[in-house]
């Protein structure tokens, strides 16, 4: 299991989820604000299986709208998640 973690500007966090929520992705929204600009950002938390990995952030990719010059589309990380679990 993998965590996908993606940092998006809040104008595009709306159509990211939606696209997210349409192929059957969960998806965690958290407001953020990023520290050099002070922009309004958003965090997206998806759980996927190694090979969603990809299909997730080409999604997000051309979702996301063209960034302005001094930025960048999305940040995304990816990391293992040794243990999911849903209470």
């Amino acid at each position: 299991m993998k965590l996908v973690i993606a940092i998006i500007r809040d104008v595009d966090a709306g159509p990211v989820v939606d696209q997210l929520i349409a192929h059957n992705y969960r998806v965690t929204r958290v407001a953020s604000t990023g520290g050099f600009l002070r922009r309004g950002n958003v965090t997206l938390l998806v759980g996927a299986e190694e090979q969603n990995v990809q299909p997730i952030i080409t999604l997000m990719r051309d979702t996301c709208s063209p960034p302005d010059s001094s930025q960048h589309r999305l940040t995304v990380f990816v990391v293992n998640a040794p243990h999911f679990e849903q209470i």
